[in-house]
């Protein structure tokens, strides 16, 4: 309940039980709480970042060191904390890696823009300040970013293989091996358009089983359906399948009104009867005309039809999902036909071969050796839920990487390097700048070191000694592609380590942070209408699923 006096007259507005937080004390609270959800994602970053555990109510754990996993399974409910939930889950989506950094970025405004609040600097000056060094950064980055196609193999290896660096998925050859089919896979569905290429990364499926090991994993040249043959008699295996995609049901269908069927003679039963099998075995007829072997089902498939479907040997799985009959549409070459009355061979796609295996104790049917897909399937094993789960998590990372980097055709170096140079470049613009802004330059400066920082922290080097060291090397011209070397525990070129990054990855992580802290600034009342208060700043006001959590 909030009141307030007018004319010495009291008045409600808000209901009982609500409450307010305003200006100082509404933007302290914020940015404590955006601060604390970087601060937990912030020991992951880099390939010596530690892994976090997740608790959820149920009892199901989760071991990663994803940042976009860690936030979304926290379950926060502070209303800023779901903002900085946000700006990975945009990463995420736009770029498929960089969420960590992003995060970590947008605490760190948040913390230095606090700073200057306290020195009487309005939000309105430090908000613009921090857009115009983010104009800045992403010129300075375009400056400092190479050129890469989708025929640069080794440098498209070395971006997997960086992409997958902070991932717990097994021993660098592990790491390679992932790398390489996540490319093969990337390469496959690629689509060359007036020069451009475009990739649809919906169409690079990821199924999973536990089961052997991580270098188990395996590309396949076509798709996985997690189903099985409908019938027992039907063929296991068939080379050279002709595949006929029908999203029509097999089945007697019922009629759209309320019908009833009147019999009276035991004759007359017989004959619905055998009308109804006849009415099943035209149904396949019609599908053995059209020399299809293989047919996919959306809908059900009734038992007379699957006995008259195994007679004629054709192999028959029903009631397979609409995203897989995409995926099968485009790796072999088929039409979803939807009226029997309409299949024609025209409509058949074509795979090497179409086998049912056993994996795991369950049933996998595998299409594959197609002609030139342009869908394929990276199947994913390991010896535990844990460990494939991660391994799906570093996939979907790798190839968000790939994707970026062969989309925009730019790369740039990473360990840290790319940030202290556009943090060098900023330092000089702010002078330039002058006014408020340029306090806010400086500031926006200082967030991106915290990126070089946090890796010397999680390698055991002195992260202040390595800051100034790297400063220095970035005032030389040579010096540019500096940063921390977390496996020596030294400053090295990147370059020549060939540890490279997607520049789209930078440009998106520096254009989400800003503008989600801009908009955590711009708060200056907090209004709850709930019976509680909001939760206070810091770790404690904001788990809710997840019970527990350890680095």
């Amino acid at each position: 309940m909030a009141e307030n006096q007018l004319g010495g007259q009291q008045y409600m507005v808000l209901p009982e039980g609500a409450s307010r937080l305003l200006g100082k004390e509404a933007q302290r609270t914020n940015i404590a709480v955006g601060y604390a959800v970087s601060s937990i994602v912030r020991t992951t970053l880099g390939p010596k970042g530690m892994d976090k555990m997740l608790v959820s109510e149920l009892g199901d754990i989760i071991i990663t060191n994803d940042g976009a996993t860690i936030l979304e399974e926290m379950n926060v409910e502070h209303p800023v904390a779901k903002i900085m939930v946000e700006i990975a889950k945009t990463q995420d989506k736009e770029v498929g890696d960089g969420t960590t950094t992003a995060v970590i970025i947008a605490g760190e405004l948040l913390k230095n823009a606090g700073q200057m609040l306290d020195q009487g600097i309005p939000p309105a000056a430090i908000i613009k300040g921090y857009e115009m060094a983010r104009n800045k950064a992403s010129d300075v980055l375009a400056d400092v970013a190479s050129n890469i196609s989708i025929d640069d193999q080794a440098k498209l290896l070395r971006i997997a293989t960086i992409a997958m660096g902070s991932k717990n998925v097994g021993s660098d050859q592990t790491k390679d091996h992932l790398a390489s089919l996540a490319l093969q896979a990337l390469k496959q569905v690629s689509i060359k358009e007036n020069g451009k290429v475009s990739i649809d990364r919906d169409f690079i499926k990821i199924e999973k089983k536990e089961g052997g090991g991580i270098e188990d994993t395996t590309f396949i040249n076509g798709v996985l359906i997690d189903k099985e043959i409908a019938h027992p008699g039907m063929p296991k295996n068939l080379k050279n399948a002709n595949i006929a995609l029908l999203d029509v049901a097999l089945e007697i269908e019922k009629t759209e009104t309320d019908a009833r069927i009147e019999i009276t003679s035991p004759d007359q039963m017989q004959a619905f009867l055998m009308q109804e099998e006849k009415m099943l075995k035209d149904m396949v007829d019609k599908i053995t005309k059209s020399k299809a072997n293989v047919i996919f089902v959306q809908k059900g498939i009734d038992d007379v039809a699957q006995h008259y479907l195994a007679k004629a040997g054709v192999i028959a799985v029903r009631r397979v999902k609409k995203s897989d009959m995409e995926k099968l549409a485009k790796a072999t070459g088929a039409r979803l036909v939807t009226s029997l009355d309409d299949l024609t061979q025209k409509d058949l796609g074509f795979a090497g071969g179409v086998e049912e295996r056993k994996i795991s104790g369950e049933q996998m049917i595998f299409v594959e050796k197609c002609k030139d897909p342009k869908s394929v399937t990276i199947f994913i094993r390991g010896g535990t839920k844990q460990a494939v789960d991660e391994v799906e998590r570093a996939m979907t990372d790798v190839l968000g990487a790939l994707s970026s980097a062969v989309e925009s055709g730019k790369y740039v170096t990473g360990g840290g390097s790319t940030e202290m140079a556009v943090s060098a470049k900023l330092r000089d613009y702010a002078t330039d700048v002058g006014g408020r802004e340029q306090l806010a330059i400086q500031a926006f400066a200082d967030a991106l070191e915290a990126i070089p920082k946090t890796l010397a922290d999680s390698a055991g080097m002195d992260a202040i000694d390595t800051l100034v060291a790297l400063r220095s090397k970035h005032k030389n011209k040579d010096g540019r592609h500096y940063g921390v070397d977390v496996y020596k525990n030294a400053m090295s070129d990147m370059e020549k380590l060939g540890v490279i990054e997607p520049l789209k990855v930078k440009l998106q992580a520096l254009s989400s942070a800003t503008e989600a802290s801009a908009s955590i600034l711009r708060i200056d009342d907090m209004i709850s209408s709930k019976g509680k208060a909001p939760p206070a700043g810091g770790p404690g006001g904001m788990p809710g699923g997840a019970g527990g959590m350890e680095d």
